[in-house]
């Protein structure tokens, strides 16, 4: 994953690098085949850079794991990227302009990767993430949120404290 500072708060979008095998290869190393499209402009939240995609931008919806190690709280999901390579995301000292608010779950884990229920949270309206992130992960036995939508619960990005 790719890492950015704001204000407190590491952002990890989808490493670069790991997108580059991804398009390179053609395929997502889940078994599915990469097919670009024109995004509609309504909706298509990029991991690559965090951010929606513009009407007609070329995209890709491909499976992905945000831990890449063996774990039971390993979950692959869809996520929308920039079929060709893009810029990534760019720092702007808080979250992701466009990311940055409700409605979420925001999926808490300890330092050794397993799921805190007891501090997952969801947030259904559209309310600012980052004073309920900082708030999260203040406590001890939280590591890192994982922030993903509300309705499918696919993956966004994830933060950790700095």
């Amino acid at each position: 994953m790719s890492t950015h500072d704001t204000s407190g708060l590491l952002v990890h979008a989808i490493d670069p690098t790991r997108l580059d095998v991804i398009r390179t290869t053609g395929a997502d190393g889940h078994g599915n085949q990469l097919r670009p499209f024109a995004a509609t402009g309504k909706g298509e939240p990029l991991r690559c850079c965090l951010r929606y995609a513009e009407a007609g931008e070329q995209v890709t919806l491909i499976s992905y794991a945000p831990f890449e190690h063996a774990s039971v709280w390993r979950e692959i999901g869809p996520v929308y990227i920039h079929a060709p390579r893009c810029e990534g995301y760019t720092p702007t000292g808080w979250l992701p302009e466009q990311l940055g608010a409700g409605p979420s779950v925001l999926r808490t884990y300890r330092a050794d990767d397993t799921m805190n229920y007891e501090h997952n949270t969801v947030v259904s309206e559209e309310a600012d993430l980052e004073p309920i992130i900082g708030r999260l992960l203040r406590n001890p036995d939280v590591a890192t949120v994982h922030v993903r939508t509300l309705a499918p619960q696919c993956f966004l990005y994830a933060v950790v404290a700095d």
